[in-house]
């Protein structure tokens, strides 16, 4: 666990941050949060009377925070921390007009998400505006978009062949180890991320590359009909490589490497691999 501290959310005040390698999530101080969101003198005795007054909250207390080191006047202690979802669960509790704003906006994100059930092109413009909003370009949001759809496509074939849950992720794994060389965590530190999706932060190439691999998995599956994780590994590596393929074969002709370090930072300020590294 690596520790980030100090991270600025409301103006000049601060909430303590820690991040966890493994599960590739931010956890935050809870009594940091309480202590913006409530101007409390005593956040802890806050947090006690808030749990007291919402017996949920309270019964669910152990599954929402988790004791992390982190730095307090007395030294290093354990401090409750909770991931993104505990606090909001949190934040449903406080009675407080600063908490008013992030409760308007899960209503607002949950309203949304019921539409899209309904209305599924919905969530596809959604993405195209998200991205735009973020400074991509309309090629590379095409790009990711109808990767977008292969993925989808892919987790749709795994279920049906009975892989699920973390399994994803290792099949995932091997198709992206075959192409790029690297399991998704080494690329991701390749390219400077942490909790971001890698898949925002593929070139054009890459992103072109990554999605002839779940395609050409896609394709294999349906047509070896393979049961299970175990068979699905072989497919991964299969589909994997007809991408590896493609790539090499395209390096040989550009004389360089088309997996960079460009991340969306860089994409979105023109850089050319070369002068970005590559």
């Amino acid at each position: 666990m690596s520790k980030k501290e100090a991270l600025q959310l409301f103006g000049d005040r601060k909430i303590r941050t820690a991040w966890n390698e493994k599960e590739e999530k931010w956890y935050f101080s809870v009594v940091d949060v309480v202590a913006v969101l409530t101007d409390s003198s005593n956040p802890s005795d806050y947090l006690k009377k808030l749990r007291s007054r919402d017996p949920e909250l309270a019964k669910g207390w152990g599954q929402i925070v988790t004791p992390l080191p982190m730095k307090t006047p007395g030294g290093t202690q354990n401090v409750n921390c909770s991931d993104q979802e505990g606090v909001f669960r949190i934040i449903q509790s406080i009675p407080s007009p600063k908490a008013e704003p992030f409760k308007l906006w899960m209503a607002k994100v949950a309203s949304e998400r019921v539409d899209e059930i309904q209305d599924p092109e919905l969530a596809i413009d959604r993405g195209y505006e998200y991205y735009r909003r973020l400074g991509y370009s309309e090629a590379w949001i095409n790009e990711r978009m109808k990767g977008k759809e292969a993925r989808k496509a892919l987790t749709d074939e795994w279920q049906r062949t009975g892989v699920a849950g973390q399994q994803y992720a290792s099949l995932t794994d091997i198709i992206t180890k075959e192409w790029s060389g690297m399991t998704t965590k080494q690329y991701k530190n390749y390219k400077g991320l942490k909790k971001e999706n890698l898949r925002d932060h593929l070139t054009r190439t890459e992103s072109v590359l990554n999605t002839l691999a779940e395609v050409a998995t896609t394709e294999l599956s349906q047509k070896e009909d393979p049961r299970g994780f175990k068979e699905q590994t072989v497919i991964a590596k299969k589909g994997g490589n007809v991408a590896a393929t493609a790539r090499k074969a395209l390096e040989k002709q550009l004389g360089r490497s088309v997996v960079t370090k460009q991340n969306a930072k860089s994409l979105k300020s023109h850089k050319s691999p070369k002068e970005l590294g590559k």
